[in-house]
């Protein structure tokens, strides 16, 4: 493909600038291309969040999120990656069921792209729904490489608005460096109203920079691994610079919603709505939830949906309670109301019946057995770690690469059984499947929910999978997407057993 042909694939919609959240639907020249092609350059990319702000990061293309990527069910998709990034490099296909030397993980299905170098990922997107991509190598996501992928899905109720929605953190990168060696004094922020016994520990931010903290004389909190975010985005800006989606009255508007965050879990809620989700992480959910507020953990995707009733304006607004919080957001209007005072939610998540697994997975009373039929391979995780000043994070006491692997022939039927001994939710994801989540602080999910990505509760909560060893033979690694814990060794593999093994890489 030439520069001239890659310059009219990008303005068919079949790539396009994130600050634009309404997502125009495919044009029939991208949709009809029998191989969607696209290159994705990773370079340095210097900008100020916020005025006072200087951030030194990453991105493709030369923004951030990356560009939107969407092909429809069935279209072959090639990437050329070109890394400019200044040090090795991947892209994961986050929520791909794909050949496994297409996964994106350094040194476990494709050796790191170096600096300077170039690599083409070629597969068939599956399956259908919201996905993303991401770097893979090191902390290469958190400083801004990352971007929302869709599969269009023929099956697909068809909206009159859709919107993608990237909620992501900017990271102050002093902090990272400590809170990966567990000694973090980054302060936390818990949303207003939100019931816990203990301290929220997946809600991690704070304007303040470690090291000023530390000038200061403060001490030590919680376990080191909190991190400070200099802001907090969607779609690469900030309220009221966010790009605001115009509405109809009569529209029925869907709103699909990534987490990107590198540690943070998000509650989101829109003014003067509730929201009806369809879909979790991608995937169609046995039946639709309604709810006023959403719990979306990290690489969690929901689809979203709400009807426009009468005119006016909305503000859809994460809900942490500070500063930084309140202008990550998004306004929604009527013709005429773009400059009217929006309605918000309100700030407290007191009484507000948000999103959790229990309510959208109808939970009951524990079943025997979990799952009907039979199971060929079970696995057991006690998720451990978060002393101060030790950086492990642990599956049954250890951390990659000598975590238990969980070994599987084709076909086998899959149970994977955590409970978290820390005092932090886990955002547990597994590559090239999708599973059912079927229990959760023992109980059942008589609906059980289609994910990649799962919060593990804190405090001794356990939580189950589901899954049929049925995706493409390779090492599909299975982590917490909390980046912190992931890099202090939070992670695991499926390997699937049998002759095509030779061909796996050796390394990690």
């Amino acid at each position: 493909m030439n520069r001239r042909d890659l310059l009219k694939l990008m303005s068919g919609t079949a790539l396009g600038v994130m600050s634009a959240a309404v997502l125009p639907p495919m044009s029939a020249r991208a949709a009809d291309r029998d191989t969607l092609e696209v290159t994705l350059t990773a370079r340095p990319h210097v900008y100020r969040p916020v005025p006072d702000a200087l951030f030194y990061g990453l991105a493709y293309n030369g923004q951030i999120p990356g560009p939107m990527i969407r092909t429809r069910a069935g279209q072959r998709f090639r990437a050329r990656f070109i890394n400019h990034s200044g040090g090795g490099g991947t892209i994961h296909w986050h929520g791909m069921i794909l050949p496994n030397d297409m996964d994106g993980v350094p040194d476990i299905t494709q050796m790191p792209v170096p600096d300077g170098g170039a690599f083409t990922y070629d597969f068939t997107p599956n399956p259908p729904g919201f996905r993303w991509y991401h770097d893979h190598a090191g902390l290469g996501a958190a400083r801004g490489l990352f971007g929302a992928f869709i599969v269009d899905d023929p099956r697909d109720e068809k909206a009159d608005v859709e919107a993608v929605l990237i909620f992501h953190d900017v990271p102050d990168m002093e902090s990272v460096a400590d809170a990966l060696q567990d000694v973090s004094t980054a302060p936390m922020v818990v949303p207003p109203g939100l019931r816990r016994t203990m301290k929220m520990p997946d809600m991690k931010m704070g304007p303040m920079k470690t090291g000023a903290m530390k000038r200061m004389g403060m001490k030590k909190t919680g376990m080191g691994d909190e991190v400070a975010y200099l802001a907090r985005c969607v779609n690469g800006a900030l309220y009221p610079q966010t790009k605001p989606i115009k509405v109809k009255v009569g529209n029925r508007v869907r709103l699909r919603i990534l987490n990107a965050s590198p540690t943070m879990t998000h509650y989101i809620a829109l003014g003067g709505h509730k929201l009806t989700v369809t879909h979790s992480d991608g995937n169609p959910m046995l039946r639709p939830v309604t709810v006023e507020a959403l719990r979306v953990g990290v690489a969690e995707r929901y689809d979203a949906w709400f009807e426009v009733t009468k005119a006016g304006a909305w503000l859809l607004e994460d809900l942490a309670g500070d500063a930084l919080s309140r202008r990550q957001a998004v306004l929604i209007h009527t013709e005429g109301m773009e400059k009217a005072p929006p309605v918000k939610p309100g700030q407290s998540l007191a009484g507000v019946e948000y999103f959790t697994y229990p309510l959208a997975g109808a939970a009951g009373p524990l079943r025997h057995p979990l799952v009907p039929g039979r199971i060929d391979v079970t696995a057991d995780y006690t998720l451990g770690g978060g002393k101060w000043g030790v950086p492990r994070w642990t599956m049954n006491g250890k951390i990659w690469p000598h975590t238990q692997k969980i070994f599987v022939n084709r076909g086998d039927r899959v149970l994977v059984r955590f409970k978290n001994h820390t005092d932090m939710d886990h955002p547990m994801h597994l590559h090239g499947h999708v599973f059912q989540l079927v229990e959760l602080n023992g109980q059942s999910l008589t609906q059980p929910l289609p994910k990649d990505t799962t919060l593990i509760p804190a405090n001794g909560g356990t939580g189950t999978w589901f899954f049929e060893a049925t995706s493409p033979p390779g090492r599909w690694v299975l982590h917490c997407h909390n980046d912190i814990h992931m890099e202090d060794g939070m992670m695991t593999e499926v390997y699937y057993k049998g002759p095509q093994s030779k061909y796996y890489l050796t390394g990690s």
